[in-house]
């Protein structure tokens, strides 16, 4: 834990873990408050995790979650009533403190404090506060006319798009001055997640530090973005701090709503429910599979989009293949309640993955979307639509539950001139510029191009991205790079063996290899070793280094 002390009473940190709880009631604090919503990062805990740790610790907890960089004079308003009704000393927190420290400066500044205190004493805690101090002197308005940092090219997330695209600016341009905006400290191999849950990968493999990965010469800012502000070339950051650019690329992920269940949150990690999509949750998947001896196990995928839509029948089939290994799956019931209405989106690869349906004995109930979870009553509620439109809630009950929540945009890109109707960044989906805005670029999963949300698509946008970037600015020649919508899902049939889906654009078949090395309709051993073996390097020593390996961008003539 980083605790940083603003006051005798107030002192706030980075995100904490329900283990570290106990840790601050021996410290002396008597309360904590949650200024983050649920669903911000791919490692995070629920707000209900941290609330059981607590109240077993003896803490009062409460939660006031804040948008990042949304703050209100509301906000702090009530997080000022929360300092004075809660038991002191109070720790706050969010993802990385500091909007829990603005919280903190603006209800300071309403009771009359001096601009200039607030200012020193959150400098001396390590955060900066000046671009609140003068939102405070503007009236409540942060002006972005002006920043205090500008670079040449800014890329907004620092995942596996943010990074592979700056990689790929610098390998073209080395000279070009660019920044990541991204406030992790830690960068995850998501792909991995699905080995660590059918226990093939640790998952400290699938995690590297932030640092470590940034491409030389790219600037970091470790900060959380606010706001965009196109007409000035802006990015407002948490605390109110401006960035300008000359110009803007895009790729913050997606945001995993784990309280769009009712009741998942506090259950999540006990009582047999779990999730490969969270770093901590995976290993719990695999430690469910490896005791489940009878029962039953659910298995459920949301609607439409989500990051790797394969990923939800990847844990299903490694558990199905580990139980049929034991001799234990002639015991088990497997459900796949699936809110669509196929097995996979793309056809030819159904035969296959249906055979393992067969052999595995799978129950597959289409037109389910899961809507609540009770935990302690191992019981999970569906909502099927029928073939009229009509809805009814179906009720089940599990031993093992797998989840996938609803996934959307980052609040911030939703609420943005960026974004479309729906609220996905608004790009061409074959240049991969933005559709209505100039100097503005996207890729990654919160893209509106219909293509697969993998990490492999993001592996052949960033080349693009990149090179249809330089051409606008005169720095590089030739026809645009176009994107076909390429994707790639490895679906992990059994331990040993993969159904190596690879497409673009309407389900078109895009295979990297010939038919007669890997044909992707059929289980493949060396697809096996391709997702096993290569992959990881792939990621780690190519994409995220610039090196485009079988990822070259088609020029247009």
């Amino acid at each position: 834990m980083d605790v940083k002390r603003l006051s005798e009473t107030v002192s706030v940190a980075p995100q904490i873990r329900p283990a570290e709880v106990a840790d601050l009631a021996a410290l002396g604090f008597r309360a904590v408050v949650c200024n983050r919503p649920d669903g911000e990062g791919p490692d995070q805990p629920g707000f209900a995790e941290i609330a059981n740790a607590a109240a077993e610790a003896g803490l009062e907890a409460a939660c006031l979650p804040v948008v990042s960089g949304k703050v209100t004079d509301e906000d702090a308003t009530g997080f000022g009533h929360l300092l004075d009704r809660l038991p002191k000393p109070v720790l706050a927190y969010c993802r990385t403190g500091t909007r829990s420290a603005t919280l903190w400066s603006l209800a300071e500044a309403a009771r009359g404090r001096a601009l200039p205190e607030i200012v020193a004493t959150a400098k001396a805690a390590g955060y900066d506060m000046t671009g609140v101090a003068r939102r405070i002197a503007n009236g409540g308005r942060t002006p972005t006319t002006t920043g205090e940092v500008r670079h040449e090219v800014v890329v907004v997330g620092g995942g596996a798009a943010g990074i592979a695209v700056a990689a790929s600016l610098k390998a073209r341009s080395p000279d070009l001055d660019i920044a990541i905006i991204d406030p992790a400290d830690i960068h995850y191999y998501q792909p991995g997640w699905t080995m660590v849950g059918g226990g093939v990968f640790a998952a400290r493999t699938t995690a590297r530090t932030m640092a470590s990965l940034i491409p030389r010469g790219v600037a970091w800012i470790k900060a959380a973005v606010a706001a965009f502000e196109p007409a000035n070339n802006a990015v407002i950051l948490d605390g109110c701090r401006v960035v300008t650019y000359g110009r803007l690329v895009v790729a913050p992920g997606l945001k995993l709503d784990w309280g769009g269940i009712e009741g998942l949150s506090g259950t999540l990690g006990q009582n047999g429910v779990t999730s490969n999509y969270r770093y901590d949750l995976a290993p719990y998947t695999w430690e469910l599979v490896r005791g489940l001896k009878r029962g039953t196990a659910i298995f459920t995928q949301p609607p439409m989009p989500i990051k790797c839509a394969g990923a939800p029948q990847k844990a299903m089939y490694l558990s199905a293949d580990h139980w049929q290994r034991s001799g234990v799956l002639g015991d088990i019931r497997i459900e796949f309640c699936n809110a669509g209405g196929v097995l996979f989106g793309v056809k030819d690869y159904v035969p296959a993955l249906m055979d393992y349906v067969e052999r595995y004995g799978i129950h597959l109930d289409f037109q389910e979307r899961l809507t609540r979870v009770d935990g302690p009553a191992r019981t999970a509620w569906f909502t099927r639509t029928g073939p009229d439109g009509a809805a009814e809630q179906v009720e089940r009950r599990f031993d093992m539950l797998h989840v996938v929540p609803p996934q959307t945009a980052p609040d911030f890109l939703k609420a943005s001139p960026l974004a479309d109707a729906a609220g996905w960044l608004d790009v061409d989906p074959a240049t991969l510029r933005h559709a209505r805005l100039s100097g503005i670029y996207g890729l990654g999963d919160a893209c509106n191009a219909p293509n697969a949300k993998t990490a492999a698509a993001a592996r052949k946008q960033a080349p693009i991205v990149a090179h249809n970037l330089l051409r606008d600015m005169g720095a590089v020649q030739g026809g645009d790079a176009l994107y076909d919508g390429y994707g790639s899902c490895p679906l992990t049939v059994e331990r040993g063996r993969i159904v190596l889906a690879e497409f673009g654009y309407g389900g078109r078949l895009l295979p990297s290899f010939p038919a007669w090395l890997i044909d992707g309709r059929r289980p493949s051993r060396l697809a096996w070793l391709l997702k096993e073996r290569m992959l990881p390097w792939i990621y780690w020593k190519a994409m995220l280094r610039g090196r485009e390996w079988l990822a070259q961008p088609e020029l247009a003539g």
